[in-house]
């Protein structure tokens, strides 16, 4: 999966919310009252969020070398430097000790490769855990892992020296002394304030000579680890072919690892399809589309048995030529070597609602955003073509499977448009006047097929399940260069629907009306290509409208609209072929590769989703104003080609809100600009990304949800909380979680802080993302981990 839609620059101390992340929880033990759901449906759930098949390490071979993709070089080997990132907490799970790891279930689990014991030995009058080192333990220079590389590494990181350039200090800086005990295998830990999430602590742990001077921690471990304590060791960082290889520590005291090496190769998402088929690596998280293509070769050419949407009809075109044929079957059979290992990601998508300034600065709007969406039907768009539990989520701190996980939604309040227009009454935003009946269209009459329903639910015939809109992305061209009328207002719920004649300069055919959809994730291919087809109907009516009004003039801006026109029912009808047949003629720009391919269907989708202005005569839902104003908000989403899901969400979000007359203004900018300059700049009103799940949610979840404080220069200083929402009460709860060493109490408190997030609605969890893997199918204990931390030493091929 791509991550544009996470908070860039996750850093590697990966607690999975220690910090921003585009990407990314207390001690959970027993709680029945808080569990949220029975032991079945826990292990129900909880084998939704794991697919690694798993096997003993008895049925796998000795040897081997896996290529595993990863996003980028890691920017520092240093976890807790401020560029650390996702394959810097690979590098560091793989040949660096970890006091406690996370199971399937999102639990701190004590790792008896490193440690005998780990608990807390006294309570009052101040906390002490005293940690007993497994002897066996030890560095790859032959020294032994003892109480000294715990002291060190407090010191670096309690937050009392500057001169360590340390990202984060939580938890360290609650520490009032570290010692030897009986011992130099003995490390006692005195705590100044008592804290409840202290297995966070000393994972990973560096080595002194890492973290025993301000030098060797800012500088030594950025581009090597010469010492390392894991089943693996760093043995060569190749910035020139982009990789870092990894090979078995001759010194592991543990059960030894089963492969010889692993390549961790740099290769951005929109690359990993060409991978895949051309075999040069063994594991990689995909996107939808490259998994749907996987899905594709496994099926036999000659099956006559329809595809599903999670197998797709992205496969290889071979344009008629033997040629082009032969190397179709040749990537086919390469592909056939992978299975797509697929789960819930312990990180979930949520929309922004930014309450720093404008009409969501009221919580009452915010309010009824929230209760505008149906968060059901946007969790089943995602998860349920890959045949994923599409329940949406209903806690922004634990994840679905994760222990102790429990539903606060109602805190909020479940989708109610009336309370929704309510709340915007009471907040001074009201309609001007009554829903307006559609131009055309008898009073009464049943809606024609495919068009939404008179109360403006979604038909029920599955093929017309998508969209009902689809939004304007902000583009260079004009709301002149659309058909059908020259206003830039883009409402999506006011797109009239015109009669089924021509197109008149104040009518849009009704084809154009049709619900739209066009992400792999999103509906049936059936329903695509019927959908591309009244798109390209409709424009083919404007074509000809806009050259009966040119009457022969070429020069004239009727006849470049009809020009303009044609060309894009063209574009949608070539797009309804390709995903009809997997065979039909290329877009122009989109080549051969069926990223490119797709890419192109959804610009045919773009261009044929033009909304028409609102004239007051063929509104659907009138507009709620304030002193003449109409509520309009700007939606930003991300333009890459790996978020083709996240801009689907967006326009059934749009959807919904115009349905309680908010406006909504479709903005796409660039995914290296989306986060910085827009989402932790505040230049939005609504905006989706996700957040990464943790197993220590009273520390790393503080940040994202921290009361915005002014700061001496004026300006506000949000920590990680980029919807600027938060209250004193929110704050003080994970303060008080943090401190609270009964754990039942702890989970009490982190469940009160949930509750009073979701009643502020200034972030609304919508679905846990989808984690999808192509791995080669001779691999096992390899894949989607969810929550659960790899365990390096039994990934491997089987015999």
């Amino acid at each position: 999966m791509t991550d544009h839609d996470h908070p860039a620059g996750r850093r590697a101390v990966c607690h999975r919310r220690r910090c921003a992340a585009l990407i990314a929880a207390g001690v959970l033990l027993p709680l029945p009252a808080l569990a949220g759901c029975s032991e079945d449906a826990r292990e129900a759930s909880v084998a939704a969020s794991q697919d690694i098949a798993p096997a003993p390490r008895s049925a796998l071979k000795n040897g081997g070398t896996l290529r595993w993709a990863v996003d980028a070089m890691p920017g520092t080997l240093n976890a807790f430097q401020s560029d650390a990132d996702a394959t810097t907490a690979r590098i560091a799970g793989a040949v660096l000790p970890s006091m406690f790891t996370i199971d399937a279930s999102g639990r701190p689990q004590r790792n008896a490769d490193y440690l005998d014991a780990a608990d807390i030995s006294t309570r009052d009058p101040k906390q002490v855990v005293t940690y007993k080192i497994n002897p066996k333990a030890r560095w790859s220079n032959g020294t032994a892992v003892t109480a000294a590389d715990f002291i060190a590494q407090w010191t670096a990181l309690r937050g009392k020296d500057n001169a360590y350039w340390t990202a984060r200090n939580a938890g360290y800086d609650r520490i009032g002394k570290v010692e030897q005990g009986a011992n130099a295998h003995e490390v006692k830990v005195t705590f100044a304030r008592p804290y409840a999430d202290w297995r966070s602590l000393f994972t990973p742990l560096y080595p002194k000579s890492v973290m025993g001077s301000p030098n060797a921690f800012n500088e030594g471990a950025r581009e090597q680890l010469k010492v390392g304590a894991g089943p693996f060791l760093v043995q060569k960082r190749d910035t020139e072919e982009g990789r870092v290889i990894l090979v078995r520590n001759a010194r592991w005291w543990g059960e030894p690892a089963k492969l010889k090496r692993i390549v961790l190769q740099s290769l951005p998402g929109d690359k990993r399809a060409a991978a895949l088929a051309e075999g040069s690596v063994d594991v990689a998280a995909v996107d939808q589309i490259a998994a749907k293509r996987v899905a594709s070769a496994r099926r036999p050419a000659s099956s006559g048995s329809p595809r599903t949407p999670a197998e797709g009809n992205a496969g290889p075109q071979s344009n008629g030529n033997r040629a082009g044929a032969k190397a179709a079957a040749a990537e086919n059979s390469v592909l056939r070597g992978y299975t797509i290992r697929k789960a819930l990601e312990p990180a979930y998508t949520q929309l922004a609602l930014n309450g720093s300034s404008g009409p969501l600065a009221d919580d009452r709007v915010r309010r009824a955003v929230a209760r505008a969406l149906d968060r059901q039907a946007l969790a089943d768009t995602v998860l349920k073509p890959l045949d994923l539990p599409s329940k949406p989520l209903g806690s922004h701190l634990l994840m679905a499977g994760q222990y102790g996980y429990a539903d606060h939604s109602d805190a909020l309040g479940e989708q109610d448009a009336g309370a929704a227009k309510a709340l915007l009454a009471d907040a001074g935003w009201k309609s001007d006047g009554a829903d307006h009946q559609q131009a055309g269209e008898k009073a009464g009459a049943p809606a024609p097929d495919g068009y939404p329903d008179e109360d403006g639910d979604e038909p029920s015939d599955e093929r017309y399940a998508g969209d009902r809109y689809d939004e304007s992305d902000e583009s260079d061209e004009s709301d002149e260069d659309r058909p059908g009328g020259d206003s830039d207002d883009r409402n999506p719920a006011r797109a009239g629907r015109g009669h089924a004649g021509a197109p008149g300069r104040g009518d849009r055919p009704a084809a154009a009306e049709a619900p739209l959809s066009f992400t792999g994730a999103v509906g049936s291919e059936v329903q695509q290509s019927a959908l591309l087809r009244q798109s390209a109907s409709f424009y083919k009516q404007a074509a000809a409208s806009e050259k009966a009004d040119a009457d022969g003039d070429t020069g004239s801006a009727a006849y470049a609209k009809y020009k303009r026109y044609k060309m894009r029912a063209a574009e949608a009808l070539g797009a309804a072929e390709l995903i009809e047949t997997g065979q039909g003629p290329q877009l122009p720009g989109s080549g051969g590769h069926p990223g490119a391919r797709h890419a192109a269907v959804e610009r045919a989708a773009d261009a044929a989703a033009a909304p028409r202005p609102a004239d007051g005569k063929t509104s659907r839902i009138a507009a709620v104003k304030k002193n003449g104003k109409p509520l309009t908000l700007r939606f930003v989403l991300p333009d890459g080609a790996g978020s083709e899901q996240l801009r689907t969400v967006g326009r059934r979000i749009a959807s919904m809100l115009g349905k309680i007359g908010v406006q909504t203004s479709l903005q796409r900018v660039s995914d290296a600009s989306y986060f910085q300059d827009h989402i932790a700049g505040g230049d939005y009103d609504l905006a989706l990304y996700s957040w990464p799940g943790t197993a220590y949610p009273a520390t790393d979840a503080r940040p994202i949800y921290a009361k915005p404080q002014p700061a001496p220069d004026g300006s506000l200083t949000v920590e990680q909380n980029y919807t600027r929402v938060g209250t004193d009460h929110i704050d003080q709860l994970f303060d008080q979680a943090a401190s609270e060493l009964d754990e039942g109490a702890a989970h009490t408190l982190v469940a009160q802080a949930d509750a009073r997030i979701w009643a502020a609605a200034g972030s609304i969890p919508l679905y846990q993302r989808p984690e999808l893997v192509a791995t080669k199918k001779s691999l096992a204990n390899v894949g989607a981990f969810g929550f659960a931390t790899p365990r390096f030493q039994d990934i491997g091929y089987q015999k």
